[in-house]
């Protein structure tokens, strides 16, 4: 039994599904744009009249961009908050497509002979990502290219949510490594020549993660990737789905080195603090697609100077 099976959903939990479900009915036989659409009024509420964690959100920006003025930082607030709204009705819906259509949903994807290459060194192949763009339509995307693919992924506070998300992943073709079991499944996976597919920009307690710089600020980031990767020989590639004006995506992909030094700890942190770069690279371009809701620098290292920590206390 699993830590999410495990707890009871609460009525809270249960009335929070419920909102769900009903608004995935009311969508999913819409377009794939329009149903977006819909998701991003909804999502943009959030922001005003709601203000959910709207100082978290504004704050961020503000020291991730301090080149911006009030109102840019607004106005990018603002759309993120239409963003996640976005993303999440497109991913709610996208167990009602076929493979084909998801492939179609991408106009352009860039470096899919890495993925190639990668994979045909027989070592497997670890994917990192962020909360950046449309990850859930990234990884759907490679399982509709027969890629045989697990995700790695954090239990969700709702257990009924979780359960979603988790059977969501699984009719699109993806197999769900919960944190818990990652130490034990992925080698395994590796070694059979799967993809093992990580979102590296939440640092939880507990988890094994190092501190690197993200936006000039140290960011508690997991270190299991790169764990993985030296331990194992295998490589990693950084990929990202970003929403084009079209309304449709575009992937990229590219290699993150694996040199193995001998000093393990500062190889580690070497890969850690290069996805991480890779991704903060992708954020500077489309700040508005990225969860800025999370508090990223929540978690400290002992000692860190208070301009390089988190930005909200």
């Amino acid at each position: 039994m699993t830590a999410a099976s495990a707890i009871q959903p609460s009525l809270a939990h249960r009335a929070e599904y419920a909102a769900l479900r009903s608004a995935v009915a009311a969508v999913e036989r819409l377009s794939f744009t329009r149903a977006g659409s819909i998701g991003e009024r909804i999502g943009r509420l959030g922001y005003a009249p709601i203000g959910i964690r709207r100082a978290v959100v504004e704050r961020q920006l503000s020291v991730s961009f301090p080149e911006k003025n009030a109102d840019e930082i607004a106005s990018i607030a603002r759309a993120a908050y239409g963003h996640l709204g976005r993303t999440s009705i497109e991913t709610a819906i996208l167990p009602s497509y076929r493979a084909e259509q998801i492939v179609q949903l991408f106009e352009e994807v860039h470096g899919w002979s890495i993925i190639e290459e990668r994979l045909a060194r027989g070592r497997g192949l670890i994917l990192v990502t962020g909360h950046l763009g449309n990850w859930e339509l990234g990884g759907a995307y490679l399982a509709a290219r027969g890629l045989p693919i697990d995700a790695v992924a954090r239990h969700m506070a709702n257990p009924l949510f979780d359960r979603y998300l988790t059977s969501t992943r699984h009719r699109i073709g993806m197999t769900v490594v919960h944190d818990e079991d990652a130490v034990r499944r992925v080698p395994r996976s590796l070694r059979d020549g799967r993809a093992v597919a990580f979102l590296v920009d939440q640092g939880a307690l507990g988890l094994a993660s190092t501190w690197v710089p993200f936006f000039g600020r140290y960011a508690k980031t997991p270190r299991g990737p790169a764990v993985f990767a030296l331990r194992l020989n295998a490589p990693i590639v950084f990929g990202v789905a970003i929403r084009r004006p079209s309304g449709r995506y575009h992937l990229t992909f590219e290699p993150i080195d694996v040199v193995d030094t001998g000093d393990r700890e500062a190889d580690v942190d070497r890969i850690v603090a290069d996805y991480t770069l890779a991704l903060e690279r992708w954020v500077r371009r489309v700040p508005e697609q990225y969860l800025w809701h999370h508090r990223r620098w929540k978690h400290q290292r002992p000692g860190t100077p208070r301009e390089l920590g988190d930005p909200l206390l």
